[in-house]
């Protein structure tokens, strides 16, 4: 009887905790934590923004004109012949849950006490918003983000999401003066570990850029020329000198997952093994006889690797003599050339060991540029204290630094009495500004290799080899996984990616 009661009482004893509703709660997710520390969300959605870019800025480098690929390979009729559909180059889906990464540090960091983690987050997502108008065209802006808010967010203009872009980096910059970094968490930040200075200059540049991105555009010189003016009154500056870049030496390791993208995809894996894509992207015979014709070796010499590739046993250099003969790029599309024959991309952008370099958002190159084109379409209403020509050959010059070119040899270059390249022997200043800053680019950014080729059609690269029509992508299809579930996308209308411009892509 004593046994009976005993059990009777822990059965008692078990119905009467087991009511609590936490005890018999089946709708808590235990693979979702409850919380987060914006710290540790910014960091990580630092390293997803830098993957995340690794695909845009392949299809940029060969629509770009830049990049093809090898007769190693199969011929890829989606990105040569221009095959594709709603299925393909899906980097939507992607890159808004990096957005709601950020947001979730931007709608926490007040409660966690991490004030200057906000205007780096802005900054990012602002930059998220480019590449995604740049592709897509409209998207949801205003009514995204909001979780089961909005579960079927409304697109806005293109224009509007550009112009918004602009107001919120404003706003960044104005959180980055009044909230230095805590010294114990600059590590949270992989881009530039702290410095809130840094930080405005990304944005001022990257206001530039799309303020630029809008030169030719009806209507928009008042708006363009007062904003540039605001960039200098505010007083930060741009990027000047070094890169705005994503890890580095203090984040990629040597460790399966943990490289540099770039590295890991097109160079080797964590034991210095070559991956199998390094025989895939080869460099245009469009861009190779330029540089050749320009007597630039010396940044092709940077941008490739002379035939035979890379020599493992002095990584950087190249197995063949590194001779103007001996850099050969394949015409746009062709399907008929050996990797080993050909050149692939080089150590400016894979080096063996080279695991750990920054993933490059923007260099001081890409920036000179701008300024020029700014100079050079506004002249005294924009307060730069540059002229045009001064800007375009500092690009130039800091498109030698960052390549690894010997940057004296750049005088060289900008005295040739060569067009697009002599600054005075340039008919057309734009198309010189154009065409240098499509060089800069290459290997760094193809996606804004891309957008400025749409932009400025110049230089003027050839079709596809495949290809009869003159017809090239104007941009990508809204993807099928939205179509599928948001209703929103059909009011855009029919987009026919080979005739449905983006705003900024006015001839």
């Amino acid at each position: 009887m004593k046994f009976k009661i005993l059990y009777i009482v822990g059965f008692l004893f078990m119905v009467g905790t087991g009511c609590k509703k936490s005890f018999l709660d089946i709708n808590t997710n235990p693979n979702v934590l409850p919380t987060a520390t914006p710290s540790y969300v910014i960091t990580n959605a630092m390293n997803v923004s830098a993957s995340n870019q690794v695909n845009p800025n392949e299809i940029g480098s060969y629509w770009g004109g830049q990049w093809t690929q090898s007769g190693g390979y199969i011929l890829n009729t989606q990105q040569f012949v221009y095959q594709y559909t709603d299925g393909d180059f899906n980097y939507w889906d992607g890159i808004y849950d990096n957005l709601y990464d950020y947001q979730y540090v931007l709608n926490n960091a007040d409660a966690y006490d991490q004030k200057y983690l906000k205007g780096p987050a802005r900054v990012m997502q602002s930059l998220l918003y480019q590449y995604l108008v740049d592709m897509y065209g409209n998207v949801p802006y205003s009514d995204a983000l909001k979780a089961t808010g909005s579960l079927a967010p409304a697109f806005d203009e293109q224009k509007d999401v550009y112009a918004n872009i602009n107001k919120q980096l404003d706003t960044a910059i104005a959180e980055l003066k009044a909230n230095d970094f805590a010294s114990a968490f600059t590590g949270a930040d992989i881009v530039f570990y702290g410095n809130t200075t840094k930080w405005a200059q990304f944005a001022n540049s990257l206001k530039l850029r799309i303020l630029i991105h809008q030169a030719k555009v009806s209507g928009m010189d008042s708006y363009i020329t007062a904003e540039i003016n605001k960039i200098i009154t505010e007083g930060s500056g741009f990027i000047t000198g070094e890169e705005a870049g994503i890890g580095g030496s203090k984040f990629f390791l040597a460790t399966a997952g943990k490289l540099n993208p770039v590295y890991d995809k097109w160079g080797y894996d964590a034991n210095g093994a070559k991956r199998a894509l390094n025989n895939y992207p080869r460099l245009t015979k469009f861009l190779v006889d330029g540089l050749i014709a320009t007597n630039d070796t010396f940044r092709l010499k940077r941008i490739g690797y002379a035939i035979g590739g890379e020599n493992s046993a002095t990584p950087g250099i190249s197995v063949n003599a590194e001779v103007a003969g001996n850099y050969v790029g394949i015409p746009f599309g062709a399907p008929a050339f050996l990797p080993a024959g050909t050149s692939s991309l080089g150590p400016s952008l894979l080096v063996k060991g080279e695991y750990n370099r920054p993933f490059i958002l923007l260099t001081a190159a890409e920036v000179q540029f701008l300024l020029a084109e700014a100079k050079q379409r506004y002249g005294g209403s924009v307060n730069l204290p540059g002229t045009a020509q001064s800007y375009y050959e500092e690009g130039v010059k800091q498109s030698f630094r960052v390549l690894g070119a010997n940057v004296g040899k750049a005088t060289e270059l900008l005295t040739s009495g060569i067009a697009d390249a002599d600054w005075s022997a340039s008919p057309n200043k734009l198309n010189a500004i154009a065409y240098q800053k499509w060089i800069a680019l290459c290997n760094f950014n193809g996606l804004e290799a891309w957008t400025e080729y749409r932009r400025t059609n110049y230089p003027v690269t050839p079709q596809a080899q495949t290809v009869t029509s003159a017809d090239r992508p104007l941009r990508l299809f809204y993807p099928s996984t939205e179509k599928g579930s948001n209703p929103n996308v059909t009011e855009q209308g029919t987009i026919d990616v080979f005739a449905t411009k983006l705003f900024w892509d006015v001839d």
